[in-house]
């Protein structure tokens, strides 16, 4: 399946200048969901991953396709303010502007090997800061999936230490 054909594209979003590409479209095609669960379960093998943690918020639909596709569990990289109970907070830059993330301290046993999740890598510095916030906590990344990835803008660059995976690249 040619998941490319399905991504819309939304010029000057969310900001003048970005072209925003929106997988929204395949959510509501089951097949392209089950050709996106089929393709990654191709290249992660589930008895290497313990938790999918999606990253807010689109992540989050990606991470619960694969964890119930692999029969895993699932945690939420939310922005900051959003998560109850102790939490551990990183703040980063993205490319229009600065974000803090955050995951719930004892969400994730200590060694616990965890794929993070996202629908899009840009210049990766959420990934990287999921990256670090899971670590911080205790957790092994196993890697990263994302359905889109922007190459131009070199994201991979900043991840380039753990195993990646994305689908569709512009």
């Amino acid at each position: 399946m040619n998941l490319k054909d399905r991504i819309a594209e939304y010029p000057n979003f969310p900001k003048k200048g970005i072209l925003f590409r929106d997988f929204s479209p395949l959510l509501k095609d089951s097949s392209a969901m089950e050709s996106i669960a089929d393709e990654f379960s191709k290249y992660f093998h589930p008895k290497n991953i313990d938790l999918f943690a999606g990253i807010e918020s689109r992540g989050f639909i990606l991470a619960c396709i694969l964890s119930t596709r692999y029969n895993k569990g699932m945690i939420m990289i939310r922005k900051a303010g959003k998560l109850p109970g102790k939490t551990t907070k990183i703040s980063y830059t993205i490319e229009y502007g600065k974000g803090t993330i955050e995951i719930q301290k004892d969400i994730i046993k200590e060694g616990q090997r965890i794929l993070i999740c996202d629908d899009l890598l840009a210049t990766g510095g959420t990934a990287k800061a999921s990256a670090k916030l899971i670590e911080k906590v205790g957790g092994k990344i196993v890697g990263f999936a994302f359905i889109i990835e922007l190459t131009d803008l070199n994201g991979m660059k900043g991840i380039s230490k753990y195993d990646c995976k994305s689908l569709v690249k512009y």
